[in-house]
């Protein structure tokens, strides 16, 4: 689709795509499955768009500044803290190709649509669960990558203590404004400001 490729290519030269495999995974994921049909028509608009229930599917460079940030390979076990619409685990999914997503998100009717969306792109390797993104998914823990798609007041110790030795953790801190936070995990715990962001906040609780 010219559009997206426009996108794509905007966002290349804007600096915020450099690795070929997020750039790849960018280029081959319809952003239009996962917009509301009234929103479609602004599929590959950068902008944020509504998706219902106060939630918003992300700008499109955002995703990608997010996908880079991770350093994300193939084979790895990500932890999504916020399911919204399905589109930035489908964007994930074909970075890692064998690898698999766990993906909490808070409202059930965005987990129903999460889910037919992905399926409709032929996505196989996204679990969406419903639950409470606060408290991580200890179940399967611990991850390569975790990443949250909210901002939260401070980083949840859950996710922190769910990460591998080495692992990376990248989330929106704030209340009101926040900053996205990337976290390593090694000895020592490593914290780079990675610039201001907008994100809708983290809802605690079942």
């Amino acid at each position: 689709m010219k559009e997206r490729e426009k996108l794509i290519d905007g966002l290349i030269q804007r600096g915020y795509l450099s690795t070929s495999r997020v750039i790849k995974a960018m280029r081959t994921i319809p952003r239009e499955i996962f917009v509301p049909e009234w929103e479609k028509e602004h599929a590959y608009l950068d902008t944020p768009l509504e998706i219902g229930k106060g939630q918003t599917i992300s700008a499109p460079h955002m995703v990608a500044i997010m996908c880079e940030a991770l350093d994300l390979n193939e084979g790895q076990k990500i932890l999504e803290i916020g399911s919204g619409s399905g589109y930035h685990a489908a964007i994930v999914s074909k970075i890692i190709g064998r690898g698999k997503i766990y993906s909490i998100e808070r409202f059930h009717s965005l987990v129903k649509k999460a889910k037919e969306n992905l399926n409709e792109a032929g996505i196989k390797n996204v679990m969406i669960i419903e639950g409470d993104g606060s408290i991580g998914l200890p179940k399967y823990s611990p991850y390569d990558r975790i990443y949250v798609t909210c901002a939260a007041p401070s980083i949840p110790q859950p996710l922190i203590d769910q990460l591998k030795k080495g692992g990376k953790l990248l989330i929106p801190v704030g209340e009101v404004f926040s900053r996205l936070i990337l976290l390593e995990k090694n000895e020592k715990i490593r914290k780079k400001d990675l610039g201001g962001c907008a994100f809708v906040p983290l809802i605690k609780g079942k």
